[in-house]
């Protein structure tokens, strides 16, 4: 026995250094593990408790320390304010979680690696509440302004620009210098000074920001300064309080109604008993044919009504009603004024001066805007009529069909494109093609119907007009009732804009260059070729043009066949943004028209001058009525026929043929 207690005490002397040496190293194994934790892993073990039980005044410096731990901060933030935070129980370690079924799936925080799954009895849920999910905004909102991906920055812009809030200032500030694009960096810089004007510290750099716009005409900026001078009405006891904007005087600057209605709203005074409600209130208290210890026969004289409800009020039957001599002195014995919501008068007085500067700019860009579509507008009546007033100058005829050689070169577009697939190849082919029908066109329509009708312009117009329903019905027949589609070249997308104001469609651009380019070929035609002579001769004086040799019946021909052709190649043009219809040339016809004898009949810039003004007139009438086009229609009807009374040869007159017709 004590031979086996001395060899086991050896055995116990040897393991016990072991086990000692064993034990001895745990602590400091444990201590080297925790020290080697770092970037977010480290965040999370130091801040454990404040973020398993957040709260907004303490979560500051938790937040701020995530924010610039590295790897996988904006992950954890995002899912952070998301609710997607949950904490193990069995060791308190963090994860990203997503319900999957009854267990959740997690993710480790800082890599976004799958961590595996865990039943949720297992996992607890963070939930912050709204104030610290803010904090976690404002915190992510740097994390997206400075994001390496520029489509992820200018996102972060456009939630700022729509949503912005005081928290978001700061952010923004700081990631201005290190923003390497330009054109990023000046929409940051633009962005802050909208956010200082509403979220700035003091009046003076609120106000320096406004200044620094100058008379900026963007949306964004008139959008910020006008809550900054709204106001409010509001009733005093004594002289206003606060950052008035504008005294009001009961009877002249609001009416006394709408004075007593504030003083009600502040409970200053009470609410006035209608008549008819009186009325209601005396029948209600009827008692033995009298009512207020007045006969019911007494109740038709109204002296005598207000007496009976004055003795139910003083009894504590009805409630008191004021005389309209007490509510007078109500409404006197108080003050009026309009607030502004803005409590800093410097500020408001800022943005007042700013917006007065910016609105003189904007009516001006308005000129301006409304001048181009003006223009806009007289290029595209002139493209639709100088066809019309080749026909119409040359041969004197009545052509009402016009308007369907429009839609007929709008529908050579159209099936251009069916066959070629390039927008830009089939409006180059569409063009010349377009010309060539309706020139064809124009010269069948001039051989079999009005080389008969000439000097007749009573039946010309019948003929044409008849013409004009048939190919109506051709055209739906072939291509049906439906819109189609005549698109444009990716080039003309979009508009040229200029400002928030004025702006322009590149395809009206287009549109005003092609009537250009066909006055200019107009030109050179009827002055540089001898078919522009022949034409010119015949227009001044046909017989004598005959006997020189030229011959009257062909010119006619070739004269309507090219205004025919030019109205096709306008069809293309309008076709480009108006809708494609078997009706389309109806919506022009009358314009082209208008423009033609305004302008003077047979004379080029007579038409280009009728354009012009009708374009204009029609734009500013309908500035004055917008809300009413038809209107604005018929207003330029009656302007033209009061014009053509005093004028009836138009604005430049032709000499010849025509000035003796």
């Amino acid at each position: 026995m004590r031979k086996f207690l001395i060899a086991l005490g050896i055995l116990l002397a040897l393991a016990l250094p072991g086990q000692a040496q064993e034990t001895g190293t745990t602590a400091p194994q444990s201590e080297t593990a925790q020290a080697e934790l770092t970037g977010l892993a480290a965040v999370l073990a130091e801040y454990s408790k404040e973020i398993a039980k957040p709260s907004r005044r303490t979560i500051g410096p938790v937040i701020a320390a995530i924010a610039s731990s590295g790897e996988g901060a904006s992950r954890f933030l995002q899912a952070y304010a998301d609710k997607g935070v949950g904490q193990r129980e069995s060791d308190g370690a963090f994860f990203i979680i997503q319900k999957k079924g009854s267990d959740y799936e997690l993710s480790d925080p800082v890599t976004g690696a799958p961590a595996g799954t865990a039943p949720k009895s297992d996992i607890k849920e963070i939930k912050p509440n709204s104030g610290v999910r803010a904090e976690i905004g404002a915190a992510l909102v740097r994390f997206l302004l400075s994001d390496p991906d520029p489509k992820k920055r200018r996102e972060a812009l456009t939630a700022i620009e729509r949503d912005g809030e005081a928290s978001h200032l700061d952010p923004l500030r700081a990631s201005i210098p290190d923003e390497p694009d330009p054109a990023i960096k000046a929409e940051k810089e633009r962005l802050e000074r909208l956010l200082t004007i509403r979220f700035g510290k003091d009046a003076a750099e609120r106000v320096a920001a406004i200044e620094s716009f100058g008379s900026d005409l963007g949306l964004d900026f008139r959008a910020t300064l006008n809550p900054l001078v709204a106001t409010t009405r509001k009733a005093f006891a004594g002289a206003p309080e606060g950052n008035v904007a504008k005294p009001l005087r009961p009877g002249k600057d609001i009416p006394k109604d709408e004075a007593y209605a504030m003083l009600v709203a502040a409970k200053m005074a009470p609410e006035r008993i209608s008549a008819s409600a009186m009325q209601q209130s005396l029948a209600a208290n009827v008692v033995d044919g009298t009512v207020g210890g007045l006969p019911l026969a007494e109740m038709s004289d109204p002296a005598k009504r207000e007496e009976a409800y004055a003795t139910l009020a003083a009894a504590g039957t009805v409630p008191q009603r004021l005389t309209d001599a007490e509510a007078d002195t109500l409404i006197t014995d108080h003050q009026y004024a309009d607030l502004y919501a803005e409590p800093d008068p410097a500020v408001t007085t800022a943005a007042e001066a700013a917006l007065t500067r910016v609105g003189r700019t904007v009516a001006a860009m308005q000129t301006v805007d409304l001048g181009l579509d003006a223009l806009s507008l007289a290029s595209i009546y002139f493209l639709a009529a100088i066809g019309l007033a080749i026909t119409f100058g040359v041969m004197g005829v009545i052509n009402m069909a016009h308007g369907e050689f429009i839609t007929m070169g709008a529908y050579t577009g159209y099936v251009v494109q069916l066959f070629v697939p390039d927008y830009t190849l089939s409006i180059l082919i569409a063009l010349p093609l377009a010309f060539a029908i309706t020139f064809g066109a124009g010269v069948a329509m001039e051989r079999l119907v009005i080389r008969w009708l000439y000097k007749r312009p009573l039946e010309t117009l019948l003929a044409t007009f008849g013409i004009s329903i048939a190919l109506q019905q051709l055209f739906k027949n072939i291509f049906g009732t439906q819109a189609r589609p005549l698109t444009s070249p990716p080039w003309l997308d979009g508009a040229w804009t200029l400002n928030d104001v004025v702006s322009i469609s590149y395809i009206r651009i287009a549109i005003f260059v092609l009537a250009l380019v066909f006055l200019a070929l107009y030109l050179w035609v009827m002055r540089r070729t001898r078919l522009g002579l022949e034409v010119r001769a015949v227009t001044q004086n046909p017989s004598m043009a005959a006997s020189m040799g030229i011959n009257p019946d062909r010119i006619n021909m070739l004269a309507f066949g090219f205004g025919s052709g030019i109205a096709g190649i306008a069809g293309v043009a309008i076709g480009l943004f108006a809708k494609v219809t078997s009706e389309m040339g109806q919506d022009y016809i009358v314009q082209s028209f208008m423009t033609v004898v305004v302008g003077g009949v047979g004379s080029i810039f007579g038409t280009l001058a009728g354009a012009g003004l009708i374009g204009v007139l029609q734009k500013g009438i309908e500035w004055l009525n917008p809300s009413n086009t038809l209107a604005a229609q018929t207003y330029m009807i009656l302007f033209i026929i009061i014009f053509i009374q005093f004028r009836p040869r138009g604005i430049i007159a032709l000499k010849g043929r025509a000035a003796g017709d």
